[in-house]
């Protein structure tokens, strides 16, 4: 699939790096006050040790650089879908998240923190559902469990 500023491509061992300076920039720009280079080795292993082995995952391939990425397993979980604040509100989101309900056509679940009030509203716009509420082991911080079903 392409779109004007970027093509979906299925993740290479060679874009690690890229996905990981991408995800912690994107992070980092959601949530300032967190320091997110202090996590990075831990993202790394959990990248590598529980993310590529058993997830189809999707990256938006812009010109110069990636612009985005998802994660979704065989159970239809979606662990992350991460782009690049200089294409938040370009479709690059929308394009994977399309590429993920292909990948999962009979349902997604997620979990997206509580207060990120922009995340939560792209996924209600693309049909999720709230499903119930937690925390994230990591921050500690209330999540929210949701869910698409076609």
């Amino acid at each position: 699939m392409t779109g004007a500023l970027f093509t979906l491509r299925a993740y290479r061992a060679g874009d690690e790096e890229a996905v990981l300076a991408l995800w912690l920039r994107t992070w980092q720009a959601a949530y300032p006050a967190i320091d997110f280079a202090a996590r990075l080795a831990w993202w790394r292993a959990r990248w590598r040790d529980e993310l590529v082995p058993v997830a189809a995952i999707i990256v938006a391939e812009g010109t110069d650089a990636l612009v985005g990425f998802v994660t979704i397993d065989a159970a239809g979980y979606l662990d992350q879908l991460v782009v690049a604040p200089e294409a938040w509100g370009t479709p690059a989101a929308a394009a994977l998240m399309d590429a993920a309900k292909e990948r999962s056509p009979r349902g997604i679940s997620l979990m997206v923190n509580a207060d990120n009030a922009r995340a939560i509203a792209f996924y209600a716009r693309h049909g999720f559902r709230e499903a119930g509420t937690g925390v994230n082991q990591l921050s500690g911080r209330p999540v929210l469990r949701m869910s698409w079903t076609p």
